[in-house]
């Protein structure tokens, strides 16, 4: 079996999540080691490969009032075009019992868009947990399987791209209108996914089979979102 498999998991913690449950949770655990700083995106990086926000019902319902949620699942879904060496995943973990919205004073459907449009637009995994011990193990467990599947102790089904510049095309063909050789064109005219999503709705428009409308569409999913008004 290969080494890496079984060396402790590494956690990044927010300085912020220092004296959290889920910290405590954590440092009971065996094989598990904890390094604190500042994270830009999110409250624990995982292994260098996950970072997961954590949000309480409570905190959620809060999050969905101010626009916060919108713009931490922006950043969540950022992740999956990084840099050079970050971050690859993004994921929510909604921990605590429907009981803890009572409070709350908003409609369950209005959490319900606000779920949808966090999960089906932007992409971002979401979890569920009952308590700190459980968000502990939940991310525990995701470490884990990102290492096997990093050293392919983990099935990988379908066709995956080979190479950086088809994994970035494979990417492109995400937004709408865009398939295969238009794709081709915004990667060859912006040189990066993350610069084809920086781009302003009239570059896009420029190049050759977008046209206006689609470019609309493209600014429109990538964009931050309003906070939505929510009569509750």
């Amino acid at each position: 079996m290969d080494g890496s498999l079984q060396r402790p998991v590494h956690f990044i913690v927010d300085h912020r999540e220092a004296r959290s449950g889920v910290v405590s949770a954590l440092e009971a655990m065996d094989a598990v080691t904890l390094e604190f700083g500042h994270l830009s995106v999110g409250d624990y990086q995982v292994e260098g490969v996950i970072v997961f926000e954590r949000k309480g019902l409570p905190d959620l319902a809060a999050s969905i009032k101010d626009g916060r949620l919108f713009r931490q699942a922006a950043a969540l879904a950022a992740l999956s075009a990084p840099a050079h060496g970050a971050p690859t995943r993004g994921a929510l973990i909604l921990e605590g019992a429907a009981g803890d919205l009572a409070g709350s004073a908003m409609r369950r459907e209005a959490i319900q868009g606000a779920l949808i449009t966090v999960t089906l637009f932007y992409g971002v995994p979401l979890l569920r947990s009952m308590s700190c011990e459980e968000t502990a193990r939940i991310m525990v467990y995701a470490g884990r399987q990102a290492r096997s599947f990093q050293v392919g102790a983990l099935p990988r089904k379908g066709r995956r791209p080979k190479g950086k510049r088809k994994a970035q095309l494979m990417m492109l063909q995400g937004l709408p209108g865009v398939g295969p050789a238009r794709a081709e064109r915004l990667l060859e005219r912006f040189g990066s996914v993350e610069a084809v999503l920086g781009a302003a709705t009239d570059e896009l428009a420029e190049i050759d089979g977008i046209g206006e409308h689609t470019a609309n569409r493209i600014r429109w999913l990538v964009s931050q979102p309003e906070p939505p008004r929510y009569g509750c």
